[in-house]
């Protein structure tokens, strides 16, 4: 057994697996059980009670955590005109408004982490989908990626700020990310709060049963850590 294997036995040995573990509990845990040398990513897995087959049941948002996600996001704006410049004035790190930077990324091109646009340059942006979509990283309008020009420097800052977006699998699981596994206890739960509200929110209407089934905290290659549904959903988010 190599190093790593030793690493997460021992790490495993901390957590008693058939706890369920108050938020913040867990997320002490998660801290300390981390065995990475790097600053590892810390992940909220959910089990939902919904059929992804069926199109009403589709879960999906979008949330800003409050303390972003420990690292920089770099974001493109598809934007001409006076939409560029104002995208460029917001921060934007990338802004494409001709063919040939639609040309660079339809090459393989994407080094960005968030995709913005606005509406009338989506005909253009729409010969990407099967590069962009795959990633993650086709601008939607019910993700908030496609805004008017006015919304440009708000929609830009949320991206910077840690504009999560999250989708149910086939499976009927969400996997979110919340921070960095160096946060402090308090940073990771306020932004596993915003989170829990944003999947409270984006609950299908006529969803019969239980909607959050199982909630689970890892860090990266940490053990799995089992939380209380009831308590994750009873998390305050704070003002």
């Amino acid at each position: 057994m190599g190093e790593r294997g030793k690493k997460y036995l021992e790490a495993l040995k901390k957590v008693d697996r058939e706890r369920l573990y108050s938020p913040r509990e867990a997320l002490a845990l998660v801290k300390e059980t981390s065995y990475t040398r790097f600053d590892g990513t810390v992940e909220v897995h959910m089990r939902l009670g919904v059929d992804p087959r069926h199109a009403d049941q589709q879960v999906r948002g979008v949330v800003v955590l409050p303390h972003g996600l420990g690292k920089r996001v770099r974001v493109l704006v598809f934007a001409a005109g006076e939409a560029a410049r104002i995208a460029q004035e917001a921060g934007a790190d990338y802004v494409i408004s001709d063919d040939e930077g639609i040309k660079r990324i339809q090459e393989g091109w994407t080094d960005f982490d968030v995709a913005i646009a606005t509406p009338d340059m989506m005909p253009k942006v729409g010969r990407l989908g099967r590069i962009l979509g795959p990633r993650g990283l086709m601008p939607n309008p019910r993700a908030g990626t496609v805004v008017n020009p006015e919304d440009l420097p708000r929609a830009i800052r949320e991206a910077k700020a840690g504009r999560v977006e999250f989708r149910v699998d086939k499976t009927a699981n969400l996997h979110v990310p919340i921070g960095k596994v160096s946060f402090s206890v308090d940073q990771l739960l306020e932004n596993f709060a915003a989170l829990m509200d944003a999947v409270k929110k984006a609950r299908p209407s006529g969803l019969k049963g239980p909607y959050i089934r199982r909630v689970v905290v890892s860090a990266t290659m940490g053990p799995g850590i089992k939380v209380d549904p009831v308590a994750a959903q009873a998390l305050e988010v704070s003002a």
